[in-house]
């Protein structure tokens, strides 16, 4: 690759892990802008549960990619790539430094690594009879006919489970054959951030959401958009929505949203090892280390 390419800068880690806050520090330092690549934080009125960087935050650095679409309207990965692609190549175009932070590996390595998705608009009618089937039985087909993409999709993933069997039907085909790379022509240096106390961050993290309005936020998006918005199975949503119904107390929807986002946080750590490999920062001082890497990386 040409030293002309454009340089591109990605911040990784799992939930909880404080990317949201170094990503600030490093933009600052750097005057560049923030490129969330977040596959939850592009919908308007899901703020609370997806640990969307604040107002005060967004004040403080410019964040692209955020509150793209109502809950309603679900973005692909294809079509989040499209917009994710054109705002980074705009801010290329302009001599910006781009800067892609987030913990949403799929969508990050779409960009990143150029993986070319079936562009398959949702359907609506087939996602319900497939959510009605249950995800053991969805698992189960899919094993069947796509049982590559089944060494890539977690079993409790409902969410990509239904969509790679979406595409099957659609168009016949597997995902797994469909996915093609066709990586940019950047020069990328890939951090990654990570915590020996994931876990205790984690709990905190659960904690504040539900007492700063979680139930309040599901509540609203429920009133606004129906019961059964597909999105409001994301984790800490669903759990919240139980609490709705009387089905849990507050205490023991945080203790099932921490346990769910900890096995979320493991899965994250597998993909990033297993499909980024990238330098790990020290965390005596994060955002030292982060520096020095990138002041040597753009030379």
């Amino acid at each position: 690759m040409s030293s002309n390419s454009p340089q591109v800068i990605v911040l990784i880690g799992p939930t909880a892990s404080g990317k949201t806050e170094l990503a600030i520090e490093i933009a600052k330092h750097f005057k560049t802008c923030i490129h969330n690549i977040d596959s939850r934080q592009i919908y308007k009125s899901m703020d609370i549960g997806t640990a969307k960087p604040s107002k005060h935050q967004q004040r403080k650095i410019k964040h692209f990619l955020i509150d793209l679409k109502e809950p309603i309207n679900p973005i692909n990965v294809k079509q989040f790539q499209e917009i994710a692609q054109k705002s980074i190549k705009k801010e290329i175009k302009q001599n910006n430094l781009p800067f892609l932070v987030g913990g949403s590996g799929l969508y990050m390595n779409s960009i990143t690594k150029g993986f070319f998705m079936p562009d398959v608009p949702p359907q609506n009618h087939l996602r319900k009879q497939l959510d009605d089937l249950g995800q053991k039985e969805c698992w189960e087909l899919l094993k069947n006919c796509d049982p590559k993409s089944t060494k890539k999709i977690n079993p409790a993933d409902n969410i990509r489970t239904i969509r790679a069997l979406e595409v099957f039907y659609v168009t016949g085909k597997p995902l797994s054959i469909q996915a093609i790379q066709n990586p940019p022509n950047w020069r990328i240096l890939e951090l990654g951030l990570d915590r020996d106390d994931l876990k205790e961050r984690i709990l905190q993290r659960t904690k504040n959401m539900f007492l700063s309005g979680i139930i309040e936020e599901t509540r609203h998006l429920i009133n606004k958009y129906g019961f059964d918005l597909p999105i409001l199975k994301t984790i800490g949503y669903g759990e919240a929505k139980e609490v709705l119904n009387n089905k849990l107390t507050i205490n023991q929807a945080i203790e099932l949203t921490t346990s769910k986002t900890i096995q979320f946080a493991k899965r994250q750590k597998t993909w990033f090892r297993n499909k980024n490999n990238p330098i790990w920062l020290n965390n005596k001082n994060l955002l030292k280390d982060a520096i020095i890497k990138i002041e040597s990386f753009l030379g």
